[in-house]
């Protein structure tokens, strides 16, 4: 049988939660093996039943384990159940230092989905969403570096929103969430990228004509500044 630590905090389901979650991550609980039941993790934990119950519904909702009811709970296998709401979690190693494959993955799948969606909003983009597009470049060319990264979100808000695509513009959220545990580093190596002005002012013309091709090209040139100087750091 595992093993757990009594739980002395505050929020005891959420530390409840950690302890199982690092421990399917990890791999010390392994996928198809079944947790105890909810009276010897009860006692394990040092808890009541109810902090237990909850800390279970949680890694069911996030797919960390299959309930079954009138059976036992059961691990899963995160990478074939879970979904992008995952990252965060993988982002950061057991010893609070950044998973450098994790770290690749999620600036991959930035670039990928970003100059998709750049494409898409060279066939799709409204006025609107063009005028809004300028409007940023103004606001990049006069910002500090303070605030370049806050411009640079919304600047892919807006091609995600003019790409029409409902799943890039969630990705992308999941993106931002993914890197947040190390949001201050991450965002620290994308400056050369966020001050790129250039590379926006090219990306927003290339939209703006409706040529997709030269959009997509434009927006890959600009992420790979930022993939590039991240991967640097490790």
């Amino acid at each position: 049988m595992q093993h757990f630590v009594p739980v002395r905090r505050a929020s005891v389901s959420e530390a409840v939660f950690e302890q199982i979650a690092g421990k399917i991550l990890d791999g010390t609980l392994t996928a198809g093996s079944a947790l105890p039941a909810e009276r010897t993790l009860t006692e394990s934990f040092a808890v009541n039943r109810q902090a237990v119950r909850e800390a279970l519904q949680r890694l069911d909702e996030l797919h960390l384990v299959e309930i079954r009811h009138g059976d036992a709970t059961r691990i899963q296998d995160y990478r074939a159940s879970c979904g992008p709401d995952l990252l965060p979690r993988l982002f950061l190693r057991g010893d609070g230092t950044v998973d450098p494959q994790v770290l690749r993955a999620v600036m991959e799948m930035r670039a990928a989905i970003a100059a998709d969606a750049a494409a898409l909003c060279a066939a799709r983009a409204t006025g609107h969403e063009l005028a809004e597009l300028r409007r940023l470049l103004g606001e990049l060319a006069a910002a500090s570096e303070a605030e370049l990264a806050s411009l640079d979100d919304r600047f892919w808000d807006v091609i995600a929103d003019g790409s029409g695509n409902i799943c890039y513009r969630l990705s992308l959220n999941a993106v931002r969430r993914a890197y947040r545990p190390a949001e201050a580093m991450v965002v620290s190596g994308l400056v050369v990228e966020h001050s790129d002005l250039p590379g926006h002012r090219g990306l927003v013309a290339a939209i703006a004509a409706g040529d997709a091709e030269a959009a997509r090209a434009a927006a890959t040139a600009l992420l790979s500044r930022g993939t590039e100087a991240i991967t640097a750091l490790w």
